[in-house]
């Protein structure tokens, strides 16, 4: 069965539109709440939800709604107030709730926002789960009677705990001291919780991006902006950059140079190290992931599949075959050693750790690692676009793969959370790259 409603990453939509309006938000939680309430196996204690959040000025308002859906479902509920989504992960599980959610829209601009859930174990919600919510919403709301209803409280010290969280995921017999670190919270949810994890590590660190006023998440500063980053590290003299997305599930690294290095090659600088440590049986990367990051894992003796793009998609690959590290190249890396999810401040401890290990600065890692030239083209199309149905777009991309042959490839997807068809193509040939890319994307019709 399809969504309605749920995407790859949870619901997601520009506030005040449906469905990111405060009357939806209260019946999905009313609806999870439900869900929750029959699937709950502890006898005569009540199901308990975390609610966390990043800095979005729209965050009062959606945490109003859910919180009071869940009340009226007989849930209780927790507020951390601003955390990162990955923190929102661990804290679900190492308070053994019923399920966490997040009000955040990750790398978005401050207009847009979101709802995602986490299952009790950590893990982003199964399909059948997602579903069941979705058939509930469905129903009329019926509230439980007034002894039933659920109650909220605050959870004191939820930023101490996950710092203490992060710390743990680096090597105890290594610290970061004498390195100097520009770390960039895209003025979201980390803001005052990455700078402390590397400061208390050992690290001199410059902080950026971590003064959020309900409107300034992800403008011109994090992971999708990661100028800013090189900018001030290279001010600053540093020896490194760290950039966090809006909700800090996302990775981006700088060198003391400025120079940018996204999750492909984190993750091959991250499989390197465990390597050295012993076997690694393999990596899930995804449709996206650069050819020459493949090409390497080959030759290292590393297996390598690709998910569909979407860290949920990478992760299920991971769980069923075992595996330990996955990533995409936005940056989402996923360590699952270390946590349940995608997390960017645990990610950056373990480059860091890799570093330490070998001695090596950023740049010297990656010398036997010639990325392939790709290029991306994100196209804003009218809602319900098919592209697969544009004659004149499958036309091109036959001839584009005719012309690429074997040297390149093409991958043309939809958004999982914005209204966006993404053109890639990849080839030895940046030029030939960037002028397939173009030929396709001036084939789909923007959005007026």
């Amino acid at each position: 069965m399809s969504r309605k409603y749920f995407g790859t990453d949870g619901i997601r939509g520009k506030v005040g539109v449906a469905p990111i309006t405060p009357d939806f938000v209260m019946r999905l939680g009313f609806a999870a709440g439900k869900v929750l309430a029959q699937a709950n196996v502890t006898g005569d204690v009540r199901p308990t939800v975390l609610i966390g959040k990043d800095t979005r000025i729209s965050g009062y308002l959606l945490e109003a709604s859910l919180e009071a859906g869940f009340a009226a479902a007989g849930v209780d509920v927790m507020l951390s107030g601003p955390a990162p989504t990955p923190a929102v992960a661990y804290l679900t599980r190492a308070l053994r709730l019923s399920a966490g959610v997040v009000i955040s829209a990750s790398h978005n601009p401050f207009d847009d926002n979101g709802i995602k859930f986490f299952s009790a174990n950590g893990n982003k919600l199964a399909d059948e789960v997602e579903l069941a919510i979705e058939a509930e919403l469905e129903r009329p709301m019926q509230c439980v009677s007034s002894e039933k209803l659920g109650k909220a409280r605050r959870l004191s010290d939820a930023n101490g705990r996950y710092i203490e969280f992060c710390k743990s995921t680096f090597p105890a017999e290594l610290d970061l001291r004498g390195l100097k670190i520009v770390v960039d919270c895209a003025h979201g949810a980390a803001y005052d919780i990455a700078p402390h994890v590397f400061h208390e590590l050992g690290a001199d660190v410059i902080a950026i991006g971590n003064q959020p006023n309900g409107l300034n998440i992800n403008d011109r500063v994090g992971a999708t902006s990661p100028d800013a980053l090189s900018l001030a590290v290279r001010a600053n003299h540093a020896d490194l950059g760290i950039a966090l997305d809006g909700d800090a599930d996302r990775l981006l690294m700088v060198d003391r140079h400025g120079k940018i290095y996204n999750g492909d090659q984190l993750l091959y600088l991250m499989v390197l190290d465990r390597m050295a440590l012993g076997p690694v049986q393999g990596v899930v990367g995804t449709l996206m992931t650069n050819m020459a990051v493949e090409v390497a894992f080959k030759k290292m003796g590393v297996g390598f599949a690709r998910a569909k793009v979407g860290d949920r998609y990478v992760l299920e690959q991971m769980q069923e075959r075992g595996w330990l590290l996955g990533g995409e190249g936005s940056g989402h890396l996923l360590c699952l050693d270390k946590h349940t999810t995608g997390d960017g401040i645990v990610s950056a401890l373990q480059v860091l750790s890799a570093l330490r290990r070998n001695g090596k600065s950023l740049e010297q890692c990656f010398d036997k690692l010639e990325l392939f030239p790709q290029t991306l083209i994100n196209v804003r199309v009218p809602a319900g676009f098919e592209w697969q149905k544009n004659d004149k777009l499958t036309a091109e991309l036959q001839k584009a793969e005719m012309k690429l042959n074997g040297s390149g490839r093409v991958l043309i997807r939809a958004s999982g959370t914005e209204p966006l068809i993404r053109v890639m193509v990849e080839a030895e040939d940046g030029d030939l790259a960037a002028a397939t890319a173009r030929r396709l994307a001036d084939c789909i019709p923007a959005a007026t």
